[in-house]
């Protein structure tokens, strides 16, 4: 093959025919905050903005009532977002969550719920009551609550059989656990039982994980986080941020825009989940990744 032919040919790859019959570099794929996305190995496929139902423990959603709070989740759906998470101790959430999905292909968007281990009883039981509150036969994802020690994954072996034993039967689709504190979150990698993980990321530190077990307004560690969420992620670990915003905190443009950055460019997380009081915050979200994914 000719040197002029090879060259031809390399243009080709590397370009594509304008309309005037000449050539002009591919663009990268535009990346937008309702792109499905594959939660590293699990398999399972969300949209890389979720909406939560968690702020402030779920009070700030659960206050808004169920019509109102309806009015937002299906805004959410209508936009694009197909990803929704809640937790038994977000009171009352699961059930508001379930009555605002309703009617709603239960094929047409995923569903992240987390498990209380603390008094728990028994797994397959509180699963079932789990899946009757928010009208599901199935999670796509199905987390540990609120994971701090460094042992939490030998201590909480029964249960994490238990998830083993729902996943083989459909129940749920991929497992995991939520993180917080630098305790459990530097037992994260190497873990191969975790198929999803979600943990606290932001530019500050804010809200974020510290050498304390239990949650504090000191600033967490940037640094440690950050490389360790980079760790669950080379493994193969489906990573999802939450804290986004510092739970509410960053009110100003320029550090939503710097946390949506920071997350995805130097965290590299799969999706993040923002919790929201209005169908106007649905829509800065959505907006603001679009921009900010492609800055």
């Amino acid at each position: 093959m000719s040197a002029s032919r090879r060259d031809f040919l390399k243009t080709i790859a590397a370009g594509v025919v304008t309309g005037g019959g000449g050539f002009t570099a591919s663009a990268a794929p535009k990346r937008l905050a309702t792109d499905w996305v594959v939660l590293g190995n699990s398999g399972v496929k969300v949209t890389r903005l979720a909406l939560g139902t968690g702020t402030f423990g779920g009070r700030v959603q659960r206050e808004l009532g169920q019509e109102a709070f309806t009015r937002v989740v299906r805004h959410a759906y209508d936009r694009g977002i197909r990803f929704f998470e809640t937790a038994e101790a977000y009171t009352g959430m699961p059930e508001m969550l379930g009555i605002a999905l309703k009617g709603i292909p239960r094929d047409s968007y995923r569903l992240m719920t987390k498990f209380r281990f603390r008094n728990a009883g028994d797994p397959a039981a509180t699963i079932d009551r789990y899946r009757r509150q928010l009208n599901s036969e199935y999670f796509d994802v199905l987390l540990i609550h609120c994971v701090r020690t460094p042992e939490w994954s030998e201590e909480l072996k029964p249960l994490r059989d238990a998830f083993d034993d729902a996943k083989g039967k459909k129940v749920i689709l991929s497992k995991g656990a939520s993180c917080h504190g630098l305790d459990a979150i530097n037992s994260f990698p190497g873990n191969k039982w975790l198929d999803v993980a979600l943990c606290r990321i932001n530019h500050k530190g804010v809200r974020m994980d510290t050498p304390k077990r239990i949650d504090t307004d000191e600033t967490g560690d940037v640094p440690q986080v950050t490389a360790r969420v980079k760790q669950i992620r080379g493994q193969g670990t489906g990573l999802i941020g939450m804290k986004l915003i510092g739970e509410g905190q960053f009110t100003t443009a320029a550090d939503r825009d710097a946390a949506v950055r920071f997350a995805f460019n130097d965290a590299k997380v799969d999706a993040v989940t923002i919790g929201y009081k209005s169908t106007a915050e649905v829509d800065e979200a959505i907006e603001r990744m679009d921009r900010e994914l492609n800055g």
